[in-house]
């Protein structure tokens, strides 16, 4: 009964960070509410980081497995998710946003035509990008919440929450970039929930290689951290270092730490 329970969460968790970060960040942007996009990469990144280091990591070196291999795991994944980054696989950053600006007038008709030609077709281009980039994304994080909820239900809720919290604001920009390839928003929501649901489609393969084999869960817990990390700091920190004034500054650091207090309230609330 529990190996069923424990299927039925990833089943929900997957697909509540898969599909649901999609529907909740084109809710987010139908309302509007784009221009509190900054807030929420401080609240992941804070998701994230505590997600890491408070309970992913802390329950993979307390499960008995060596702390030089768990290390060893945590280099070889962030120098993974590095390389995946540079094959642009795996990066989540909102620079795909310059495809959609139009080309620069140069003054003849003809080089102005030239460039918006180019300009359409890097945004199409983009919009592959963005779906073969999520699909990716979403798989592996399919098989490290799969790995987290195998390890401790209240761990996988705990991850499930602190990828719905970085992908949300991630899928605000996909959104815009899909809507400009397609021209129809709705198009864009179900191209981008298709991507999701590989969320799931990971965790049910994770679910079954790791049955019966669990002494791979500390290990997969690492790996997991290690992509929590990278995203964090690789990816959502740097976008956060700009110069701000101190009033931003402060509203930055809050939502930094009301993510770290999401996923704990999280862990509380499921325990």
């Amino acid at each position: 009964m529990e190996i069923d329970l424990t299927l039925a969460a990833i089943i929900l968790g997957t697909l509540t960070c898969g599909v649901g970060s999609v529907f909740a960040a084109f809710v987010l942007t139908k309302a509007l509410l784009s221009r509190y996009q900054q807030h929420m990469l401080s609240l992941a990144a804070g998701a994230l980081l505590a997600t890491a280091f408070l309970h992913l990591l802390p329950e993979a070196f307390g499960s008995g497995a060596s702390p030089s291999h768990l290390f060893m795991t945590l280099l070889v994944g962030l120098i993974f998710f590095f390389l995946l980054d540079k094959a642009e696989l795996w990066h989540h950053g909102h620079e795909h946003g310059e495809a959609m600006h139009g080309g620069h007038a140069h003054g003849h008709d003809h080089d102005a035509n030239a460039q918006a030609h180019a300009d359409s077709a890097d945004v199409k281009v983009g919009g592959w990008s963005v779906l073969l980039g999520d699909s990716v994304h979403a798989f592996g994080d399919g098989i490290m919440v799969a790995g987290a909820f195998m390890a401790d239900l209240n761990l996988g809720y705990a991850a499930s929450m602190a990828v719905l919290a970085h992908e949300i604001p991630h899928h605000m920009g996909d959104l815009t970039v899909l809507a400009n390839t397609g021209g129809v928003k709705n198009q864009a929501l179900l191209k981008l929930s298709l991507s999701g649901l590989v969320t799931t489609l990971g965790g049910l393969l994770a679910y079954t290689l790791l049955e019966g084999r669990e002494f791979w869960v500390p290990y997969m817990l690492s790996v997991a951290s290690s992509s929590y990390l990278y995203v964090a700091l690789a990816d959502l920190i740097p976008q956060l270092q700009k110069r701000l004034s101190a009033q931003a500054t402060v509203h930055q650091i809050l939502w930094l730490f009301s993510g770290m207090a999401l996923v704990n309230c999280t862990q509380i609330f499921f325990h």
